[in-house]
């Protein structure tokens, strides 16, 4: 949808269709659009519908209706997950089959006393893959990258997560696999999200290692949070984003994100407050902390 474009930089936006877009879906796309066009990079879209039973009825046109809304243009053809499935599952089916993947059988009250951390229970058991996760074995080693804004991460594979899914008992792919070829596929050189994936990027880094895949480079904003501390979504009832407040909230997304926009940008258009954005965007302004909550940014 626009002729700027640079072999060097291709960011995206992955929404996932469970709702509509919020002012924190606000920041996340202006952070990755920003990011990219500043540096005259591609920016790309993709739609991250992997689990129908989330997926809100008309989600999808409505998210893209308020990005073209809100002045934001990408490059190239919608990506659905949904429509990639034959991809995930040659994978998945090499992974197991070369003993690097494994069907686990636990259930949720199982491994209820382990908090998120699998301890193996499946690991040599043999199962066949019917009625079963596919879990991918991890090493007993520390992975770590640094984040362009939260520095550097640290996590132990095998001490802090184990053993991960890469494909559900109810036979949908997991995010972690699916993400992780996606981005592969599409040639993404530089991630951009929110810091509830901080922890999520080891597993990713260990796949791209295990398939010989390209390492891009990650960013990680700070996520708005509600006030009791968790992120904005449906369950807060955050408000959709409205066409009538392009301006503000973009506004209000840039200063979320360290930026400082002059008060003539107030009676702008969507189009010139990311013209703005794109001139002036400096990813190193950004808060080095993993939330802001939603109130302060009022």
């Amino acid at each position: 949808m626009t002729a700027t474009t640079s072999p060097t930089y291709i960011g995206r936006f992955a929404p996932t269709p469970s709702g509509h877009l919020h002012f924190g879906s606000l920041v996340a796309a202006l952070a990755s659009y920003l990011d990219a066009r500043s540096v005259g990079g591609r920016w790309l879209m993709r739609m991250e519908d992997l689990d129908p039973p989330r997926e809100e009825p008309g989600a999808q046109a409505a998210i893209l209706k308020a990005l073209e809304s809100y002045g934001f243009e990408w490059d190239g053809d919608l990506v659905r997950q949904s429509e990639r499935h034959d991809a995930y599952a040659e994978v998945l089916n090499r992974l197991f089959n070369q003993g690097l993947a494994y069907a686990c059988t636990c259930s949720r009250k199982q491994l209820e006393p382990y908090h998120g951390i699998y301890p193996g229970l499946c690991r040599n058991a043999g199962h066949g893959t019917d009625d079963a996760a596919i879990r991918l074995r991890v090493p007993e080693l520390e992975y770590h990258f640094i984040d362009r804004v939260q520095g550097q991460y640290r996590q132990h594979l095998g001490r802090e997560v184990g053993d991960f899914v890469i494909r559900r008992r109810d036979g949908l792919y997991a995010y972690q696999l699916a993400v992780v070829l996606d981005d592969a596929w599409q040639g993404i050189t530089d991630i951009v999200r929110g810091a509830d994936l901080l922890d999520s990027t080891p597993r990713q880094l260990y796949l791209q290692e295990l398939l010989g895949l390209p390492q891009p480079r990650y960013l990680h904003i700070p996520l708005i949070t509600q006030p009791d501390g968790n992120k904005l979504g449906k369950s807060y009832r955050s408000p959709p984003l409205t066409e009538d407040q392009a301006t503000p909230l973009l506004l209000r997304a840039l200063r979320a994100l360290g930026q400082n926009p002059g008060t003539e940008l107030t009676y702008a258009t969507p189009r010139e407050v990311l013209n703005w954005g794109i001139a002036h965007w400096d990813a190193s302004l950004i808060p080095r902390t993993l939330s802001l909550p939603e109130a302060q940014l009022l």
